[in-house]
């Protein structure tokens, strides 16, 4: 992956992660208000005595923590582990006021529970279950720790042992539930936003395709015209008896071709890398003589042993454009100029799928590369246009339902294996 997209993807969970904290701030806010209007209704309105100052410590450490929360979140990123500790003292908290103020008996025991539902949509599923672990030991442990709670007549009630031993194994079974069942559904949101990303990140490069084939499709139409005329007047002149009667004029105009023809091939390739890829000059023959025709075209240029492994049974008819053809040479030069010498070609069956592989001895691919496989313009070389091959191929085989994969090999080297359905080039039947 290239380093700005990690750059960004950490500053992203940074700025989710204080977003975060700031919202438990305001929750925690709550809960202070909320248990101080508690505290006041209790004591003095309905005339239960509690023992103000241990509870209203706790509520001190509370705000002590939003206060230290407020000058802090925005200098220093918000780790797993921050939100677990500030979670540990909400739950510290908690339990010190149910301690002083009824144990089990007392009914907000409950907001144990949104601790536990807290850290499944927070924290990582760890973190959550031990969350669970320590809610459950907590309310177990009021059971059998906490003083009696002195009500007035007519207030006051004893629970029983198996209730409150039902109690705990109702609080932990849906203390279970809840972190089972959230950290599922958080994980299903996780697993759609990337997939979504994906998606977006395909348009993304499609829209780029487009973008460079009108580019390449207007530098086609202005010169592609003048190319053909100078190529019209080349073969006149051929005829002319003054060139025709001098070798060395002869000579000098077939080189003049030459150029001419090279540069209407550099208008198919850059054609080709604007994204029309179908469709260009197809040929009907077999996979074969498709394959074996495309390593031999590419020894005869660059005069590098490069070697085409059959290992396939039959040799089914197929309708080969120069769009694959292209895609295939463009991963032998990408294996040259890696710095391979011992280039090969291999072509096997996968149930009703051709799978193609390039393999190499050289340099192999660099880190980002493989993280990045795809990305345009991504590559190691300097020279201007450089990377992309890969690009092409990936979106050459999308376009033929098919993928992309890169590796480095063990004993040196890389390798690139296509993967494309069989019935994408096949000739139809009735064509055949």
């Amino acid at each position: 992956m290239p380093a700005s997209d990690i750059i960004a993807g950490t500053g992203l969970r940074e700025d989710a992660g204080r977003r975060n904290v700031r919202l438990l701030a305001i929750l925690r806010w709550l809960a202070v208000g909320g248990q101080l209007a508690a505290i006041a209704l209790v004591h003095f309105l309905v005339g239960v005595r509690l023992p103000l100052v241990p509870m209203l410590g706790a509520i001190g450490v509370l705000v002590a923590l939003n206060l230290a929360i407020g000058q802090i979140v925005g200098r220093r990123p918000i780790t797993n582990g921050a939100l677990f500790a500030t979670l540990l003292v909400d739950v510290a908290c908690l339990t010190t006021q149910l301690y002083l103020s009824g144990g089990v008996g007392n009914p907000f025991v409950t907001l144990f529970l949104l601790q536990v539902v807290i850290a499944a949509l927070l924290l990582r599923d760890h973190a959550s279950w031990a969350m669970v672990a320590l809610t459950s030991g907590l309310f177990a442990w009021l059971a059998h720790f906490a003083p009696p709670f002195a009500l007035p007549p007519g207030w006051a009630s004893s629970l029983s042992t198996p209730y409150i031993a039902g109690s705990w194994f109702n609080f932990t079974l849906t203390a279970v539930l809840l972190a089972l069942f959230v950290t599922r559904i958080v994980r299903n949101v996780s697993e759609h936003d990337a997939r979504l990303a994906a998606l977006r990140q395909r348009a993304a490069e499609e829209e780029h395709i487009v973008r460079m084939g009108l580019l390449a499709s207007g530098a086609a139409h202005e010169l592609g015209t003048p190319l053909s005329s100078i190529a019209v007047v080349l073969g006149d002149w051929r005829r002319e008896p003054a060139i025709a009667a001098s070798p060395t004029l002869l000579a000098e105009l077939e080189d003049m071709r030459t150029e001419v023809t090279r540069c209407k091939d550099i208008l198919s390739q850059i054609l080709l890398a604007s994204g029309e890829v179908r469709g260009n000059a197809p040929v009907r023959t077999t996979l074969r003589t498709f394959l074996s025709g495309i390593v031999g075209d590419w020894r005869g240029k660059t005069q590098v042993a490069a070697a085409y492994e059959h290992l396939m049974t039959g040799d089914p008819r197929i309708v080969a454009d120069k769009a694959l053809a292209q895609t295939i040479t463009n991963l032998l030069d990408n294996a040259l100029e890696a710095g391979g010498r011992r280039i090969a070609l291999c072509a096997w069956w996968d149930g009703d799928r051709l799978v193609l592989s390039v393999r190499d001895d050289g340099r192999g691919f660099a880190p980002a590369i493989l993280d990045g496989l795809g990305k345009p313009y991504l590559s190691t070389k300097t020279r201007r246009g450089a990377g992309l091959g890969l690009f092409l191929a990936v979106n050459v085989l999308r376009t033929l339902g098919g993928t992309v994969s890169a590796r480095n090999r063990s004993e040196g080297g890389g390798e690139v294996t296509l993967t494309l359905p069989i019935a994408a080039i096949s000739m139809p039947e009735d064509s055949a």
